[in-house]
């Protein structure tokens, strides 16, 4: 496993016997099926359907772990305490306990990104659908369970089948893009970076350019495949 930078996320635990019913009603994956798969790639999305963060959630010998974005921990915990109600579920405060329950990849941010898998956090938290960001083909959005926040606007999407903005794997010639750089098109903004590690970069543009090398000022990227079908 590579070095483990424990600053890149925070665990939040979630215990009680309504833990997986409050869940379910927030995040876009099904909680029930967690017990068995042990853990999955989750979002959370604002009542506008935009994703206000990444979740992956691991089983935890009854509890379920929600592994967050560190610069995103505190504000989650108080949203998901803001909608607790009366539910029974308690949640635990951040802790760096998530580097011995996720997958090796979950380390390591260019892999991650070599993986078309996204991260939304606190620099980009709120600006996408799910499914421009390709969440649906990653298996982190349920289309059978019940309602969720954002459900609505997440459904529409999937059944109109109208997603033109789609995530993509670009690799930049040097190592200065950042995340909220602008994408161009022969001078035309397209695109913006949603995740830049060194060389790497997703952003998500129109899927009609995605076959296209672009710019981002002086700087050449190159689009490269992803390992799963758009």
């Amino acid at each position: 496993m590579p070095e483990v930078d424990c600053e890149l996320y925070k665990l939040i635990t979630a215990a009680g016997t309504d833990a997986v019913e409050f869940l379910q009603g927030q995040l876009t994956q099904d909680v029930t099926l967690l017990a068995e798969a042990g853990q999955s790639l989750a979002a959370w999305c604002n009542p506008k359907g935009r994703v206000m963060v990444t979740i992956r959630l691991v089983q935890m010998n009854g509890d379920i772990g929600l592994v967050v974005p560190a610069n995103m921990a505190d504000r989650v915990i108080q949203r998901l305490n803001m909608y607790r109600l009366r539910s029974s579920v308690e949640f635990g405060a951040p802790s760096d306990g998530w580097k011995d329950l996720v997958d090796e990849e979950l380390a390591d941010p260019v892999a991650l990104i070599r993986a078309g898998i996204p991260t939304i956090d606190q620099s980009n938290s709120e600006a996408y659908t799910p499914h421009m960001l390709n969440l649906d083909k990653l298996g982190a959005i349920s289309f059978r369970k019940g309602c969720y926040t954002g459900q609505e606007v997440v459904a529409r999407t999937e059944h109109l089948g109208k997603s033109k903005r789609r995530l993509m794997h670009y690799l930049a010639d040097n190592d200065a893009v950042a995340v909220g750089d602008k994408l161009s098109d022969d001078g035309r903004e397209v695109g913006t970076v949603v995740n830049a590690a060194g060389r790497d970069l997703l952003a998500v543009i129109p899927i009609e350019l995605h076959d296209r090398t672009l710019t981002i000022g002086d700087t050449t990227v190159t689009p490269e495949s992803l390992p799963y079908e758009l």
